[in-house]
């Protein structure tokens, strides 16, 4: 939590020095960010290809809402 000691000096900065926190805040952002994907490591990623369930049970929600429509 940010500590309202903190929040009024980030008040009383000038325009300059907020834009070079907020600088400063996103490069952290960004290099914690870079650190979330090693390289040489492979990573699942799902498909919807071979997903025949799902369009199944996709395609059974898609015409129970249209007869519903209908009635």
């Amino acid at each position: 939590m940010v500590s309202t000691e903190l929040i009024l000096a980030l008040r009383d900065l000038n325009r300059v020095d907020k834009f070079y926190i907020i600088q400063f805040l996103i490069s952290e952002l960004a290099q914690q960010e870079t650190n979330l994907i090693k390289s040489g490591l492979s990573y699942p990623v799902w498909s919807p290809y071979d997903a025949t369930e799902a369009a199944d049970m996709m395609l059974k929600v898609l015409h129970a809402a249209k007869a519903q429509d209908h009635e």
